[in-house]
């Protein structure tokens, strides 16, 4: 919800989220503009990632584009076949059952390319660290400030107002805002306080 207030313009954000990706589908991404990006999709299977870091040891690598649909159960087949998310150009790649107690990794055969970096830890950290390390990506990547106290009422997903909205993009309007976590399913507050 923040990228989206940050930048109204859906091909400049950072971040997207799309909570009706297919009928029982909701589907997150980051995209920077440099040739990095992920995506993520949630439904009834559970949850799976799928990300390129492009300047990785093993970025492109074709074998392991083939252990991602070896290794995966079948399960996921909507985002095994998902054409828009790319599966055969990635770096890194993790999906959890919903009984699962933790993500698991797609991982390369050889040791070698299964222990390099593959950029998963730099682009993923920014979805589980708090509101104020949000707050420095915004100062780097958007180049504004913002005040810490409306990134986490964004992340305590306290519903939109005026105030809220303006305090983070004074040029969007609560009506863009609604329209947005529409597609997000983002709540949606009542008054403009």
């Amino acid at each position: 919800m923040l990228d989206a207030v940050l930048c109204p313009e859906w091909d400049g954000r950072y971040y997207s989220f799309d909570a009706n990706w297919s009928e029982n589908e909701s589907m997150g991404s980051m995209r920077n503009g440099s040739g990095d990006d992920w995506f993520i999709l949630f439904g009834e299977f559970g949850a799976a990632i799928k990300g390129l870091a492009h300047e990785t040891k093993i970025a492109g690598d074709k074998v392991l584009a083939g252990e991602v649909q070896s290794q995966m159960p079948k399960t996921f087949s909507s985002f095994l076949t998902e054409a828009a998310f790319g599966m055969d150009w990635l770096s890194y790649c993790y999906w959890r059952g919903p009984e699962d107690s933790s993500w698991k990794r797609v991982v390369h055969p050889d040791p070698t390319l299964s222990l390099s970096e593959d950029g998963s830890a730099e682009y993923l950290a920014l979805l589980v660290e708090p509101a104020a390390s949000y707050e420095e990506f915004v100062k780097w990547y958007y180049e504004l400030d913002i005040p810490l106290d409306a990134i986490e009422s964004i992340y305590n997903h306290s519903p939109l107002s005026e105030r809220l909205v303006s305090s983070l993009n004074p040029e969007v309007s609560l009506a863009q805002a609604k329209e947005a976590a529409a597609e997000i399913g983002y709540p949606v507050g009542h008054a403009d306080a």
